[in-house]
């Protein structure tokens, strides 16, 4: 079924389709979400006073902790919200471009692999 919308903006609320509904709990888990985030934060673990503030604050639970430390990201998981870099008092995540993440950790493992074979 094609819709016309045209005249969307015009539409009551109830003319419009139905969305999508999750119904079963932590479907989450089954699902990477993080592959259309357009920022990532990136954590220093030098700067990080472990508050997990962060972990508190973040809406899709992607702090990674152990032993009441944080010790990463799920980025598998992680959609660029920020909402954890905000809450950091400590300037120990900062949000970054997606495409500037993933250069830098292709240039990582390009000179990581040249060491090896040298």
């Amino acid at each position: 079924m094609k819709w016309d919308v045209r005249d969307i903006d015009k539409w009551p609320w109830h003319r419009h389709p139905m969305g999508l509904a999750s119904l079963e709990p932590g479907n989450s888990v089954a699902v990477n979400t993080g592959s259309w985030r357009s920022r990532r934060p990136i954590w220093n673990h030098d700067k990080c006073t472990h508050c997990l503030r962060c972990f508190i604050y973040c809406p899709d639970a992607c702090i990674q902790v152990q032993e009441g430390k944080m010790v990463g990201i799920d980025y598998f998981h992680c959609k660029g919200c920020g909402i954890c870099a905000e809450e950091c008092n400590v300037g120990a995540l900062e949000l970054v471009e997606e495409a500037q993440a993933q250069a830098e950790e292709k240039n990582a493992r390009r000179q990581s692999n040249q060491a090896c074979s040298a």
